[in-house]
């Protein structure tokens, strides 16, 4: 009777433990977050000060032109800089946990290859299209890209396992981007597309802003009311099933979550890869496996790490801007080869 009560106290110590480092990062990160927003609406080709921006949000002058590129250029830009982060790197945490793979982030798994095809079919057959147009069509698009994915991981022999579905994607994923080129050069709007597979912040205004505010209240609560059950099923199905769980339900409202998160970030922001890839790891490596701890700490590293990339591609070439996606990609690409090895040992 005493090891038991024993045992239970040790796990409710860690468990108090992880919820603390949990509050920690996320407290801290929304911290740095607000520093590194400020240094992005202050850094640019112009340079302006940190005291000019406070200035312009609580004085603001319409005959200042410092202040009409902070409130119209440069802080859309460092609010959907941290949108974007943190759609991805909760979408990408969800998908590790749906189907407990680690190399599964919505780069890899053909999801942003996928909305970035619909988008430049969008443009070219539908160019009077909205806004909303445009992010309904990366929402398709997004669908496509993981149905196709697991469709072809499926067929393989020896059945679906975490190495092959990361190969899938990686497949899938070159085959859109591959006639997404042709179909750009021959209607000749490769210009136009280069955009969306660079990806980047440069064209965001209060409009996109607008639409990641309603994609994130729809994707982040989701994902904030599975989460609990996302825990249950990383376990895997037998021990969700045997708890009760509808495992059907929970992975449609998981993919509802990609679509929706995933189809507003790249429909504003292009391809910007890795970020769902790296962010779910660091998280589940400071909180452990509790999804309910995982999804909110990888929001808010997901917003800093974009808005600290979004300020490197201003910075590593200056006065010109390196595409963001080359930034995350420099972190990533390591990573996701690091990860593929030590999978690969057993998966294939």
């Amino acid at each position: 009777m005493e090891e038991r009560t024993r045992e239970a106290n040790k796990e409710l110590n860690e468990v108090t433990r992880k919820v603390r480092r949990a509050a920690v990062l996320f407290t801290g990160g929304m911290i740095l977050l607000a520093v590194a927003m400020a240094l992005s609406i202050s850094v640019g080709v112009t340079e302006i000060s940190i005291y000019t921006v406070w200035n312009s949000l609580v004085a603001f002058s319409p005959e200042s032109t410092n202040h009409a590129v902070i409130r119209e250029l440069r802080m859309p830009r460092a609010l959907a800089g941290a949108l974007v982060g943190a759609f991805l790197a909760v979408s990408g945490a969800v998908m590790q946990g749906l189907t407990r793979n680690p190399l599964a982030s919505p780069s890899i798994m053909g999801v942003t290859h996928g909305a970035a095809f619909a988008l430049i079919l969008t443009i070219v057959f539908f160019p009077a299209v909205s806004n909303i147009g445009m992010t309904a069509a990366a929402f398709i698009g997004a669908g496509l890209g993981v149905i196709l994915v697991f469709a072809v991981g499926s067929f393989s022999k020896g059945g679906l396992t975490p190495a092959k579905l990361a190969l899938a994607g990686v497949a899938i994923g070159g085959m859109l981007s591959s006639l997404s080129s042709a179909i750009s050069l021959h209607f000749q709007v490769a210009k136009q597309m280069s955009f969306w597979y660079a990806g980047g912040l440069a064209a965001t205004d209060w409009i996109s802003v607008q639409i990641l505010l309603v994609a994130g209240a729809i994707g982040l609560t989701l994902a904030a009311l599975i989460s609990k059950s996302v825990t249950i099923l990383s376990l895997g199905d037998e021990v969700s099933k045997g708890l009760g769980q509808n495992t059907f339900l929970v992975k449609a409202l998981g993919v509802i979550v990609v679509f929706v998160l995933t189809g507003a970030a790249v429909s504003v922001a292009g391809t910007v890869g890795f970020i769902g890839l790296v962010i779910p790891h660091v998280s589940r490596f400071f909180v452990g496996s509790d999804y309910r701890l995982i999804i909110p700490v990888s929001a808010v590293l997901g917003s800093l790490l974009l808005v600290l990339s979004d300020i490197g591609a201003r910075l590593v070439n200056a006065p010109y801007e390196t595409p963001v996606g080359a930034i995350t990609a420099c972190i990533g690409v390591p990573f996701f080869l690091y990860l593929a090895r030590g999978e690969g040992r057993g998966a294939l």
